[in-house]
């Protein structure tokens, strides 16, 4: 019974990476621009300082995601994922953003 359970999950795993052959993963960093206030920052240098992690200072809090992009070409994928970046993502005006694209 093992066996067969097995080979269904491999024949899943196959089927998966099979349709996962034109996929790039972009993981961007989303962060606000150096000179913009960030409240939320200070609040977690604050608590660390009163925690007694008194080496810890200018904390900035961003984002992180992961967005799966079904392209197979990767200077399509880059447009793609810097178009999502641009309009949705980021707000360009106060914060900056990174990405890393894999295969």
């Amino acid at each position: 019974m093992r066996v067969r359970e097995s080979i269904h999950a491999a024949l899943r795993r196959g089927v998966r990476e099979e349709l996962r052959g034109g996929t790039v993963k972009a993981k961007i960093h989303v962060t606000l621009k150096q000179g913009i206030l960030d409240p939320q920052g200070k609040a977690i240098e604050h608590a660390l300082d009163s925690l007694g992690f008194k080496n810890a200072g200018n904390v900035r809090v961003g984002k992180y995601m992961e967005v799966d992009v079904d392209e197979k070409d990767k200077v399509k994928a880059e447009a793609e994922v810097k178009a999502m970046c641009e309009k949705l993502l980021a707000n360009t005006i106060v914060e900056e953003y990174r990405y890393e694209l894999t295969a």
